[in-house]
């Protein structure tokens, strides 16, 4: 059985939970792949507990903060680990990208395997883009800041990131309008930070926030999201590499 930690959002877990079972459609119930969703809506805020800095602390007392919400987070994110193996699950998948940041220290303490997205997304895209090309990355600021791709990435791709300014206005909010169910206007604001990357001839373009691939993908059939010849959706790349681990 396939534990899947959701919540980071509750939409983005769905959607990842909607590609597991259409990827692996079967004829009859039975035929549907195992899994347990614990949608742990409560988890702190993983972008707002990274890098917490105030101008006004010295930096000894920011690094105690941050030292606070981080741990904070990963007890959260461990509490919601340990249920899914007390309940037999063969292994974890966690559909957050920003949540990645603490998985290190996730594995250390869980006793069954955890799949990593980025490094699954990478995998991927080493099958679809040559060495050294431009890759356009949209996520969380959290997700950049940390390097939770660029660590992955940046040996072998050029990980081009839209500027401040539509980090702000396009991508930051996309992100807020999706967790608020406003999927339409969602929609509209990511285009500027998308055209941006095309614009910079990016041969590829992470979603690399799970409310992203909702979106850029909103009232579109299921075909079009697999048949994106620009996007890479790590929820997506994510439920193929579960299935194959869960079949074998």
């Amino acid at each position: 059985m396939i534990g899947i930690l959701g919540g980071m959002g509750t939409q983005a877990g769905l959607d990842f939970c909607n590609k597991l079972a259409v990827l692996n459609r079967g004829k009859i119930d039975q035929e549907y792949p195992l899994f347990l969703l614990y949608n742990k809506s409560n988890i702190p805020g993983r972008p707002e507990s990274i890098g917490s800095q105030t101008k006004s602390l010295s930096n000894k007392s920011t690094n105690k903060v941050s030292k606070e919400k981080y741990n904070k987070v990963l007890k959260s994110l461990l509490k919601g680990c340990k249920l899914l193996e007390k309940n037999k699950c063969r292994f974890i998948v966690i559909p957050c990208n920003t949540a990645h940041y603490w998985f290190d220290d996730l594995r250390k303490k869980i006793n069954i395997p955890i799949i990593n997205m980025p490094k699954e997304v990478f995998k991927f895209t080493k099958t679809k883009c040559k060495k050294n090309s431009k890759i356009g990355l949209l996520a969380t600021e959290g997700t950049l800041n940390t390097g939770v791709y660029k660590k992955i990435f940046e040996k072998n791709y050029q990980l081009i990131e839209p500027s401040h300014k539509l980090q702000k206005s396009s991508v930051n909010k996309a992100i807020k309008l999706v967790k608020m169910g406003n999927v339409k206007s969602a929609a509209k604001v990511i285009k500027p930070a998308i055209n941006s990357l095309v614009k910079m001839k990016c041969k590829k373009i992470i979603l690399g926030c799970t409310e992203l691939p909702i979106a850029i993908f909103a009232f579109k059939s299921f075909k079009n999201v697999k048949s994106s010849k620009i996007f890479l959706d790590p929820n997506l790349i994510l439920a193929h590499s579960a299935m194959i681990k869960h079949k074998n």
